[in-house]
């Protein structure tokens, strides 16, 4: 095996190894995000944050349970903000596998977080009777 044969076979190894170089990278730019990305992440971030974050703090709204019902809506559109712009997730990376473990993610806390909300439900809706007179009368 001669010195050139030797080099041109390890130059190709060392290319051959699994990084792409940013070659094939969506949008013409890197397989991570961009300044531009990151800023538009960050800003819609803020922008979702303190509308909450006044909601909660001057009481505009009576109702706590619709107040709640608005923070989660921007709390929920601002995982997906947080998926696209940070982790970069979408369709087409890693062949759907990361959209896969979205879903299932997605599914899990869903059961964690109705099944917590049916739980407290119901342990307040039996709390015996003579619990129940104490907490009101304790300014509860």
């Amino acid at each position: 095996m001669s010195a050139e044969t030797h080099h041109g076979h390890a130059a190709d190894h060392a290319h051959g190894h699994g990084h792409d170089h940013g070659h094939d990278a969506p949008h013409g730019g890197s397989a991570h995000g961009s300044r531009k990305g990151y800023w538009i992440g960050f800003l819609l971030s803020v922008l979702l944050t303190a509308p909450a974050f006044a909601l909660v703090m001057s009481g505009v709204i009576a109702d706590p349970r619709l107040t709640a019902g608005i923070v989660m809506a921007l709390a929920m559109v601002q995982i997906v903000v947080h998926m696209i712009y940070f982790l970069h997730m979408n369709t087409k990376s890693e062949a759907g596998w990361t959209m896969m473990a979205l879903i299932f993610t997605a599914i899990i806390v869903f059961i964690v977080i109705s099944g917590s909300l049916w739980v407290m439900y119901h342990m307040n809706l039996n709390m015996m009777p003579s619990m129940q007179a104490e907490m009101s009368s304790a300014g509860m």
